[in-house]
């Protein structure tokens, strides 16, 4: 069995990343989604540990000094974070976790003591005019969300090079493949197979008793 990885998916809003993880974990079940941990109180019809898991500050705080939170932040007063436990447990049974986070919480994993089980992958648009334009096609924000998030999304470009790998979405069928193609390259690492020493010595041992 081999172990599991940390999948993680950043780009500037717009850029479609959710739609990729939703057609990765539909591809394949066993993909887990990692769900944040925050101090903020549950909203109407939302469950401990679907949505968030739901944490007191003091909770949350006390995960953060222990190192239970593999990265945190906190947005408008409350904390935002990813528990190290369930990912851990994944990891075990051989299955990988999925992140929907920004780079300074990737950058957070890839330096915590799970660092060398990550895959990072920035997804790029075709040009700064197209991610205008999928903004807008959504018809979902104002004009002045908009330029908040085009001007957000500057900064989130610049850190492209810190990633392992970068997709440029001109073709959302394309970009596609070429995630699963990575996943399953990096499924197929040595390192990430843990059994794959014994395989080769029982298969040498069927030479000596021949």
């Amino acid at each position: 069995m081999r172990r599991g990885l940390l999948l993680i998916l950043s780009s500037p809003s717009g850029a479609g990343k959710s739609t990729l993880a939703r057609r990765l974990m539909a591809w394949d079940p066993t993909i887990r989604f990692s769900v944040s941990a925050t101090t903020r109180a549950p909203r109407v019809g939302e469950t401990d540990g679907r949505e968030y898991y739901f944490r007191s500050r003091t909770d949350f705080e006390q995960m953060v000094r222990t190192g239970d939170m593999l990265e945190h932040a906190e947005v408008f007063g409350n904390f935002y974070g990813s528990p190290r436990a369930p990912v851990e447990a994944a990891m075990q049974e051989g299955r990988d976790t999925l992140f929907d986070i920004d780079w300074q919480g990737g950058q957070q994993i890839r330096n915590s003591a799970l660092g060398r089980d990550v895959v990072s992958i920035f997804i790029l648009p075709p040009s700064i005019a197209e991610l205008e334009s999928r903004l807008r096609g959504r018809a979902q924000d104002s004009d002045s969300v908009i330029a908040d998030r085009m001007a957000k999304s500057r900064d989130e470009i610049s850190h492209w090079a810190e990633y392992d790998y970068v997709i440029v979405n001109s073709d959302i069928d394309i970009a596609f493949a070429q995630l699963q193609t990575i996943l399953q390259a990096e499924r197929l690492r040595r390192d990430r197979q843990p059994d794959l020493a014994e395989f080769v010595r029982a298969m040498n041992k069927e030479f000596t008793d021949r």
